[in-house]
Parts: structure tokens; sequence; C-alpha cells
């Protein structure tokens, strides 16, 4: 069975995600903070074998760079936000939202990903579009839980102001790939605390 870590980086406090079997680890999202990243992977003992995007805004892709130069491992992002990782008007860094955010330019990822099925490392998970909050944003379906990015949180959903956000887009998406894993599954958000497919079902007010 997979085991799952959050950590909290940045100052919006963006969830990266680490997902290990008994050798291998995957990074999720790497927001910020690369040093407190790399210090709990140490911990776990695991290799490292890719970094995994749901989408590149900012707060998920500032601690990408400093990873895969120390990791040596490739990076994979949906093809319709490629170019936003070395645009900072596109990943929203350069928009001045927060003082201590510089610019972020990131090399390009090299996977693209394909909506289909993955084996990295012994850990199985399909990719599955979850546009809305942007236009590539992913989510990871694992045997037994969903990496939801921005798409869907505890009680909310991503927002859908931002460039190529699409309010009834996302909540097509969720309602489409989301909503329709079982019941009992864990949900691992972007920002916030877990839920699952069953609390968002009977509570989430944008579908109640």
């Amino acid at each position: 069975m997979l085991k799952i870590e959050r950590i909290l980086t940045g100052p919006i406090q963006e969830n990266c995600y680490l997902i290990y079997n008994d050798t291998n680890l995957l990074i999720i999202d790497p927001g910020a903070e690369a040093q407190k990243i790399s210090t709990q992977i140490e911990k776990t003992g695991k290799a490292p074998v890719a970094i995994l995007l749901t989408h590149t805004h900012y707060d998920h892709i500032g601690a990408v760079e400093e990873l895969r130069s120390l990791y040596k491992i490739p990076v994979y992002v949906s093809p319709l936000e490629q170019e936003w990782l070395s645009d900072p008007t596109l990943n929203l860094s350069g928009l001045g939202r927060h003082d201590d955010i510089a610019d972020i330019i990131v090399q390009p990822a090299e996977v693209e990903f394909e909506m289909k099925s993955y084996d990295l490392g012994g850990m199985k998970f399909s990719v599955v579009p979850t546009p809305g909050h942007s236009i590539g944003s992913v989510s990871f379906i694992f045997d037994d839980f969903v990496i939801t990015g921005d798409a869907l949180f505890k009680g909310s959903i991503g927002r859908t102001d931002l460039h190529t956000g699409d309010m009834n887009q996302l909540l097509h998406s969720i309602q489409t790939y989301l909503f329709t894993l079982p019941d009992e599954f864990p949900a691992y958000s972007g920002h916030g605390d877990a839920t699952t497919i069953e609390h968002e079902k009977k509570t989430n007010p944008f579908f109640n």
C-alpha cells in the first residue's frame, strides 16, 4: 500500500505531497521551500523518481527546479501548461501577489502527460483532465485515493477567476472524473485538509 505525506509550503500554505512505496517516491506539486521538502524526503529513505504537477501556478512549482536538480529526476506536466513554467505572467508569479515571491522561471518539463495510466517506480496511477481552475489542470487517481490539485477542495472548488478559469468547465470536470470515483476515496487537494468523495458529493455547496 502506498503512503502519502503532506508538506505545507510557501506563504499561502500549498500542499506538496510525497507518495511512496517500499523503495521509491513521487513528489507532487513542490510549491516552495525545497529544503523543507528534501529534508522530509530524506526521512522516508525512499528514492525520488519523478515530480508530478497538477498545474503550474506559482504556488505549486516554486521548488521544482531545485528538487529536479538535486535528485536528477524528470518533471511531468500537462502539455497545455508546459509554456507556463517559464512564463511568470502565466504562472502568476510575476503579478506581484506576494512581495516575497520572485518571478518563477522553470525549465521545460521532460514529460508531457497523456491522459492515461502510468507506472513510475512501481506506483500506478491514472491522469485525468480536470480543467476549470486552469486549462491544463489534471488529477492523479491512485488505487485508493486521488490527488485533485486545485480542482476540488474540502467544502469548495478551485478559483475560476484566473487566466483560463471556467466555472462550468470545472464543475463538469469534478462531476465527470472525481465524483465517479468510489465514495470512500480520500481526496487530497492543493490547499487545506483532505476530504472524501462521498463527503463532497453530499455537502459541497457548489453541488448541493
